[in-house]
């Protein structure tokens, strides 16, 4: 498949590049050539991008967090947009929005470097809107983070602790590998998360 990559030399961009073709897609330098776009960018660019994508008719993919994902809900193409893309990551969301059905105390930390221009995370502001009650987020911002999160779960005379640690960003390429194969069969509009693939 002929994939336009943005955000190539980034982060994840320049582990998706590589993996990209290995996987036998073919990267593309315009929406011209494109079958699907890969976003891997910045909040401030991002929804641009996937309007250029809806634009030419290409289905986009979209790592990109903190950017206004409701403009796009009724797009005429997929646009498939997941806050992470770690699998571990998706079960951590999907195991925490089971234990607050029956622990109702709660609290997420999540933890990146200075680096990360959105706070809190996608993947916290996710996991919060998937539980029960109202969840309060604390972000951490220090060097030598790379992606965690930490569901604190309280009781009476008990705590769960549910917590994903991304030690390299080569976790998220399995997802995003999915995503790309998946995405042009998916309904037009905005599809949230990668629970929708699994």
């Amino acid at each position: 498949m002929n994939v336009l990559l943005n955000g190539r030399s980034g982060k994840v961009g320049s582990l998706l590049a590589p993996a990209l073709e290995q996987a036998g897609h073919r990267l593309v330098d315009s929406l011209a050539d494109a079958e699907v776009m890969v976003d891997f960018t910045r909040p401030d660019a991002a929804l641009d991008n996937v309007r250029a994508a809806i634009e030419a008719g290409v289905a986009s993919v979209v790592g990109t967090t903190g950017w206004e994902t409701d403009a796009v809900a009724d797009a005429p193409v997929p646009v498939f947009y997941a806050p992470n893309f770690a699998i571990g990551a998706v079960l951590m969301m999907r195991f925490a929005e089971q234990a607050s059905q029956h622990l109702q105390h709660a609290e997420i930390v999540e933890l990146h470097p200075p680096t990360k221009v959105d706070s809190p995370s996608g993947t916290a502001k996710a996991t919060a809107e998937r539980m029960s009650g109202d969840v309060p987020i604390h972000s951490v911002r220090l060097p030598g983070l790379v992606a965690h999160q930490e569901v604190l779960l309280g009781g009476a005379g008990e705590l769960l602790t549910i917590r994903h640690d991304t030690t390299s960003r080569e976790a998220f390429v399995p997802g995003v590998l999915l995503a790309v194969e998946r995405v042009r069969s998916l309904p037009p509009g905005l599809t949230v998360g990668l629970d929708a693939l699994l």
